[in-house]
């Protein structure tokens, strides 16, 4: 998270027409207060239920969900996919800028 905090404005178009969510298990009040503490600049929304992880065929297990990275276009599909999202590697993020921005030179 700390890597799309810091790469946020070159990655995600700083907030322009990109909107990130990234979504956990965690209670709302524990991603508030990370989300806080952290300064991180994008949305934080709970999957205390592990619905949404269920539907994106994100979960380890039942109780443990893979560290995914879904971009979804304006049209609503998923126009990219990391499974699983190889955080600690550079190239990933280079990646998912290129995917990014093909989107986006996509609708204009």
């Amino acid at each position: 998270m700390h890597a799309y905090r810091d790469q946020y404005a070159q990655l995600f178009n700083d907030g322009q027409d990109v909107i990130l969510i990234a979504i956990s298990t965690d209670p709302v009040e524990e991603l508030y207060a990370w989300a806080r503490d952290d300064q991180f600049q994008f949305l934080m929304a709970s999957d205390a239920d592990a619905e949404v992880g269920r539907l994106y065929g994100a979960l380890a297990r039942p109780d443990l969900t893979n560290r995914n990275l879904f971009v979804v276009g304006p049209d609503g599909k998923i126009a990219y996919r990391a499974v699983p999202f190889r955080e600690i590697d550079p190239a990933a993020y280079t990646e998912l800028g290129v995917a990014i921005d093909e989107i986006l030179s996509e609708t204009e």
